[in-house]
């Protein structure tokens, strides 16, 4: 095993030339971040389990609009979207097609973890695919191994295909960049290309990886023709252009117990209660009034505005936009209750309730992450330090012909004294690793 000066020496020296962030750095540590058998195994099951949660809100949705199940789930998932891509998003031929990646962000807490959500548009693939392999080159014991995340991603297309990265996505397009070289060396005989979604041009038979947001369609001139392609059978899109699918709503709709059974039948009393345990109790800010008597579940409030008067105390909640905005990802349109004063807590609020019906927004349980230890590299001093920091665990799953598999884990730690937990120039990224004994 090389010594910690050397490794470091040997990681830097092998990021791409342009990168794997656009104009983003980010800290480098010499060892992956640890976690324990029982925690690796408790990865490897979550996989399955999310994705048969997936299936199962597409299942939800579909019912709905056939009047199988209550009109209102739609209504909300649909809440804000153009007519014509809710109406692509339910063409038949497109009826079972599911996000084959599967990264939830994983809050890694003192009793286990809260899953903050799921993200089917990813960013990190790449990224984490270069770790994975600089770090097993190393000697490094990591999930997924060297190669698991170019493994992983080359099952989405497996004969080569095209990647879409609209400007909206720019910062991602190193990481990609990256990861299609990789393939392309490595499989010859095929093609890997990233292209520009605002200018894509599909060709029969080239299928796409979608890596931009459903919110971004009005800025890609040409997308329409993408989507006839689709439409015809002629391109395989992934994930599907389904906006429904990519909303943070599906938390509120999993809790609600009008619902329960749905979600007992189609997930299993297994994965029911073990999804409970880590899916964080979420309330969509619908501003419909209640009946006298009736009062919004655990927060025992009658008025959303209610909510707004709760002490710093309570205010133990976030506030998120669902989807389909570019305030929907990264930690762009989420609020922490007990971090901001009341006033601007009651103007979120009333914020969340107006623009429901176009922006709509949830409210969840914010569960705060441990603190641990890890060491890092400090650029600014040339000298080996240690982070007292808070971890969010990026598992990636990649679902081929009905199996998922874990391929990969990125670990973002930050700062202690950070709330939101996502890439910065002072957090360190690191792959991970299973320790026998921590």
């Amino acid at each position: 095993m090389l010594h910690t000066t050397d490794k470091l020496a040997s990681i830097r020296s092998a990021l791409p030339s342009e990168g794997l962030f656009a104009e983003k750095d980010f800290l480098l540590s010499p060892d992956p971040f640890p976690v324990d058998e029982k925690f690796a195994k408790e990865l490897e099951q979550l996989g399955h389990r999310l994705f048969v949660f997936q299936r199962a809100c597409n299942e939800l949705y579909q019912r709905s609009v056939k009047g199988k199940q209550p009109a209102w789930i739609a209504e909300y998932l649909d809440a804000g979207k153009p007519a014509e891509l809710i109406e692509f998003s339910r063409q038949k031929q497109f009826r079972d097609d599911l996000p084959l990646v599967i990264r939830p962000d994983l809050i890694l807490t003192e009793t286990g973890y809260t899953i903050a959500e799921i993200d089917s548009v990813p960013g990190g693939i790449g990224l984490t695919g270069w770790l994975n392999q600089i770090y097993a080159a190393l000697g490094d014991e990591v999930i997924g191994g060297g190669n698991g995340m170019l493994d992983g991603f080359r099952s989405l297309l497996p004969e080569g295909g095209d990647i879409l990265i609209s400007e909206e996505a720019s910062t991602y397009r190193p990481e990609m960049n990256w990861a299609a070289g990789q393939l392309n060396k490595s499989h010859p005989e095929f093609e890997w290309r990233v292209a520009e979604a605002e200018t894509y041009e599909p060709a029969p038979g080239r299928n796409v990886y979608r890596f931009f947001e459903l919110f971004d369609l009005p800025n890609l001139p040409r997308v329409s023709e993408l989507m006839s392609a689709a439409r015809e059978g002629a391109v395989r899109v992934t994930p599907p252009f389904k906006p429904y699918l990519e909303e943070k709503m599906w938390f509120a709709l999993f809790w609600m117990q009008p619902l329960r059974e749905f979600w007992r039948r189609e997930l299993g009393e297994k994965y029911f209660l073990k999804l409970q345990e880590s899916i964080p109790y979420t309330w969509p800010l619908d501003p419909t009034p209640l009946p006298q008597h009736a009062v919004i579940p655990r927060l025992e409030i009658h008025d959303w505005r209610e909510a707004g008067k709760l002490s710093q105390k309570e205010r133990d909640l976030l506030v998120k936009v669902s989807g389909f905005s570019p305030l929907g990802w990264g930690s762009r349109g989420i609020v922490v209750g007990s971090d901001v004063p009341q006033v601007e807590w009651e103007r979120e609020i009333e914020e969340a309730l107006a623009s429901f019906h176009t922006t709509p927004r949830i409210m969840q349980r914010f569960h705060k992450a441990r603190l641990l230890d890890h060491r890092y590299w400090d650029n600014a001093t040339d000298e080996l330090k240690t982070m007292r920091g808070r971890v969010r665990l990026c598992p990636y799953y990649f679902v081929e012909n009905g199996k998922v598999g874990l391929r990969g884990a990125l670990a973002t730690i930050v700062p202690a004294d950070k709330k939101l937990l996502h890439g910065m120039r002072d957090a360190i990224l690191a792959p991970t690793s299973v320790a026998a004994a921590l």
